[in-house]
C-alpha cells in the first residue's frame, strides 16, 4: 500500500482514539449508551469515532463497510474490488466497563483479502499496523499523533512483529467477556499436548495483536465475530507472519461475504 494513504489511516485511528478518550475520561460524560437490534450496546463514542473515520476514507477512492455505517446489499458490494472494513469502537462492552480493553479497527481489503490493517488502543496509546504486500507490522507504543513523523520514521521508533516470547509455557489468549464450551474444549485440548499451558485474557481486537506480535501462540474463537471485529488484526497478523484460519481447517477466513458473520477460527502462526 502507498505510504502516504498509510499515514493517512494511521492518522484516522489516532484522531478516532483521541474522539473516544474525550468520551472516555470525562466524570461527567453520558455514554449514551443504546441497543441495537442484536442487542450489542452502541453508545456516543462508537458514533464520533466513526464519523472521524468516515471523514478520513472518503477522501480515498475505496468504500466503506463500517460495523456503525449503513451496510449496503450484497449484490453491490460484491461487486467491490477492494474495501475498507471498520469497527471505529471495538469492545464497546470493555469501553463500558471502563477496562481500558477496546480498539479502533481499520482494514484494506483486496479480493476478500485483508491487506493493510491499523488497530490502535487509545487508552494504552499503543498503535499496530500492518502491510501484507511488504511483510511488515508494527507495534508502536506512547503515540497519540502523529505530527510530522514520516512512515520510515513511525518504523524506526516501532517494534517490529513478532517479537521473541519471554515464556516457554504455550500461551492461548481468550476472551474476557466470550468464552464458550467449544473454546473451553480448545483449551483442554491442549493442555494435553504441551507441558505447560498459559490462558491469558483480554477485550477486542488486542486478542489478534497479542499473536501477531508473538506474545500469544493462539487465539481460538468459538463464539460469533462479524467481519470489521477481525478484519484489521487479520491483516496485521498476516504481515507478522500469522493467519486467521476458519476452525479446525487450514483456510483463511474470508471477507466482504454476503453473510458478515465470521465463522468460527483460530488465530496461530
Amino acid at each position: 500500500m502507498q505510504k502516504e494513504i498509510i499515514l493517512h489511516i494511521i492518522d484516522a485511528a489516532l484522531e478516532a482514539g483521541r474522539c473516544i478518550l474525550d468520551v472516555y475520561n470525562d466524570p461527567q460524560a453520558d455514554f449514551e449508551i443504546e441497543r441495537k437490534a442484536d442487542n450489542s450496546p452502541l453508545t456516543i463514542a462508537d458514533r464520533k469515532s466513526n464519523e472521524v473515520i468516515t471523514r478520513y476514507l472518503q477522501e480515498t477512492p475505496y468504500p466503506i463497510l463500517s460495523e456503525e455505517g449503513k451496510h449496503l446489499p450484497y449484490k453491490e458490494r460484491c461487486q467491490w474490488d477492494a474495501l475498507w472494513i471498520v469497527d471505529p469502537l471495538d469492545g464497546t462492552k470493555e469501553f463500558i466497563k471502563r477496562n481500558g480493553e477496546f480498539t479502533v479497527n481499520i482494514a484494506w481489503v483486496k479480493g476478500h483479502t485483508p491487506l493493510f490493517g491499523a488497530i490502535y488502543v487509545p487508552v494504552k496509546q499503543t498503535l499496530y499496523w500492518g502491510d501484507v504486500e511488504s511483510g511488515k507490522a508494527f507495534k508502536l507504543a506512547g503515540i497519540s499523533q502523529r505530527g510530522s513523523l514520516t512512515l520510515n520514521e513511525l518504523e524506526a521508533q516501532a517494534t517490529r512483529l513478532p517479537v521473541e516470547k519471554n515464556t516457554e509455557a504455550y500461551v492461548i489468549v481468550a476472551s474476557r467477556s466470550h468464552l464458550s464450551p467449544e473454546t473451553e474444549k480448545r483449551i483442554q485440548a491442549q493442555r494435553e499436548i504441551h507441558q505447560q499451558v498459559e490462558l491469558v485474557s483480554v477485550g477486542s481486537s488486542i486478542k489478534i495483536c497479542w499473536v501477531a506480535e508473538g506474545v500469544a501462540d493462539e487465539y481460538p474463537r468459538y463464539a460469533p465475530t462479524m467481519e470489521w471485529d477481525t478484519a484489521a488484526g487479520h491483516a496485521i497478523a498476516k504481515a507478522a507472519g500469522a493467519e486467521i484460519y476458519q476452525a479446525d481447517t487450514d483456510t483463511p477466513v474470508v471477507y466482504n461475504k454476503e453473510d458478515l458473520l465470521n465463522p468460527w477460527f483460530l488465530v496461530r502462526r
